[in-house]
């Protein structure tokens, strides 16, 4: 498989659907997993990576976002170390209660704690080879990308994929959010890579097209910081319901009212919460990216369900300081 899709024997790759980041698994005497998807498909993932690769020595992330992370613990009982991007490593590490804005988000992860702190320009031995550690902060703060020169091979994480890219926090990570962003995709492009793995969706095999699209969207985002706020959220909105197997039609409004990105998204946007909520719902039955279906509204997206039983972990804030593993 890793041959037809252009990567060098010693790399597999897992394209997923949502709720679940892509993996890749790299072969040698050092195993490495990077992005280890959504907590509630935790078991599949462990299973695949040992299927292929058996013992797991290393997991890095690219940022600490639930469909990256939810693996970490359950692979981190097996022995496996994680790795991870400052600042993001030293609020896990520390235990600080916004840990991956799970509780921010309404989005469940399981208590993991990271071995490894990267930095920028860091050279980090995965598998047989070494990989370079590239700070792109933009999407959250952390986020890296992993850079193999000599394969010419750039691991994106949310920087980009085929159709979009990543989303920013406003709110959260300030106003220069998506200008951070932009810088951040302009460092990778400079480059030059053969192929992008992006987190989500299909390898990108023409880079340069792939960035040329992103630059615009990206620029959009920082031109018209109102359509950042809008896109975050129908993007939060729309993982919210993926995990959940849908929302009952008369709890959607309510469950919106009651959560902290949209409270906070509605300021930005000099809306109430109400106002946006009933808006955001209405913009994303039109567009078709939700749908009442069984008396639910449903994510129209490609998911896999996920056990409701696996989203109750507690929050960050109860974690405790006891490493995991």
């Amino acid at each position: 498989m890793s041959g037809d899709l252009g990567l060098p024997s010693w790399a597999t790759w897992w394209q997923r659907p949502f709720p679940d980041a892509n993996t890749l698994l790299l072969h040698g005497r050092r195993a490495a997993l990077v992005d280890t998807g959504f907590v509630g498909h935790a078991e599949e993932t462990a299973a695949w990576a040992h299927g292929h690769a058996g013992a797991i020595d290393l997991v890095v992330n690219t940022h600490w976002h639930s469909d990256h992370v939810g693996g970490n613990s359950l692979l981190q009982t097996h022995g496996a170390a994680v790795a991870a991007g400052t600042p993001e490593a030293e609020a896990v590490r520390e235990r600080n209660a916004g840990c991956c804005a799970a509780e921010y988000l309404d989005q469940p992860v399981a208590p993991y704690t990271v071995d490894v702190p990267l930095a920028d320009g860091q050279v980090l031995r995965l598998g047989d080879a070494d990989w370079q550690v590239v700070r792109t902060p933009g999407h959250t703060p952390g986020h890296l990308a992993l850079w193999h020169p000599e394969e010419r091979l750039l691991v994106a994480g949310d920087a980009l994929s085929a159709y979009d890219v990543g989303w920013v926090n406003l709110a959260l990570d300030g106003p220069d959010a998506a200008a951070v962003a932009l810088t951040s995709l302009h460092k990778i492009a400079a480059l030059r890579p053969r192929l992008i793995l992006p987190s989500h969706g299909p390898i990108l095999t023409d880079p340069a097209t792939a960035f040329s699209a992103a630059l615009r969207r990206a620029q959009r985002l920082v031109d018209d910081p109102a359509g950042a706020v809008w896109y975050g959220a129908r993007r939060i909105f729309a993982f919210a319901l993926m995990i959940r197997d849908g929302l009952p039609s008369a709890e959607v409004e309510p469950y919106l009212h009651a959560q902290p990105w949209l409270t906070d998204a509605a300021q930005l946007l000099n809306l109430t919460p109400e106002v946006l909520a009933a808006d955001l719902v209405h913009t994303m039955l039109d567009s078709g990216a939700v749908l009442h279906r069984d008396g639910r509204l449903r994510a129209a997206a490609d998911h896999t369900p996920v056990p409701a039983e696996s989203l109750r972990v507690p929050y960050p804030r109860a974690w405790s300081t006891r490493e995991p593993h």
